[in-house]
């Protein structure tokens, strides 16, 4: 979540909560590519088909679970998966963590995202001192792009800001504890998920580490 001192915050990043996560864990260096996606799947429902090595974007949380339980199961048929293991989305918690990669500040990047630094809508960038800056000079792909394409945080895990949402295997909750919480996890309740990150055609401020959002649909 966010300190109440974060420019532009939303009520449902907060309240700040101190979360200590007990285990390991490995998450993918880049977003799930189109033609990854295919392979496991057998088929491609992305709306910017055609870029084998864009994101796939319109998959439900449903498809993502389902994408990585067959994953789990071709890997461990092929014996690369090493017993106990399995591949699935991330918590809420570990996808934060993740994606601050031992920083405090508004992005995993540092104080402010940027044109040219993520695949957002930079006509609208953000500095956590002051919020949204207006930039008529910023780039605007107005589209997905090949992953890795932006310098990865500092954990070398690429896309933590911006190009899709990312969806977590918590279902959503209007408010975060405040408290400290270990290995913290929602069930879900109902159909509403939580996805974060932001994306392509959103501005600066809903790309921030903390910024959380809720879906039942689709990715764009």
């Amino acid at each position: 979540g966010s300190p109440a001192t974060e420019s532009e915050r939303a009520d449902w990043e907060g309240t700040q909560t101190w979360a200590t996560l007990t285990y390991a864990f490995r998450m993918g260096k880049y977003e799930v590519q189109q033609a990854e996606y295919q392979a496991v799947m057998g088929t491609n429902p992305s709306y910017y088909a055609g870029h084998t090595n864009h994101p796939v974007e319109q998959v439900t949380w449903d498809d993502a679970m389902e994408y990585c339980w067959r994953l789990t199961e071709a890997q461990r048929s092929a014996g690369c998966l090493p017993a106990g293991r399995v591949y699935r989305l991330p918590t809420e918690a570990e996808w934060e963590y993740a994606c601050r990669a031992g920083t405090t500040n508004a992005f995993g990047l540092g104080l402010a995202l940027r044109s040219g630094m993520a695949n957002f809508d930079a006509y609208f960038e953000y500095d956590e001192a002051v919020g949204t800056i207006e930039n008529p000079s910023g780039v605007f792909l107005d589209r997905t792009t090949s992953v890795g394409s932006y310098a990865a945080n500092a954990w070398g895990l690429y896309d933590m800001h911006g190009n899709v949402w990312e969806w977590c295997l918590d279902g959503w909750s209007s408010q975060l504890s405040g408290r400290t919480a270990t290995d913290p996890y929602t069930p879900s309740t109902g159909t509403d998920r939580v996805i974060r990150g932001g994306c392509w055609y959103d501005s600066a401020r809903f790309c921030r580490s903390a910024y959380r959002l809720r879906a039942t649909e689709q990715l764009y």
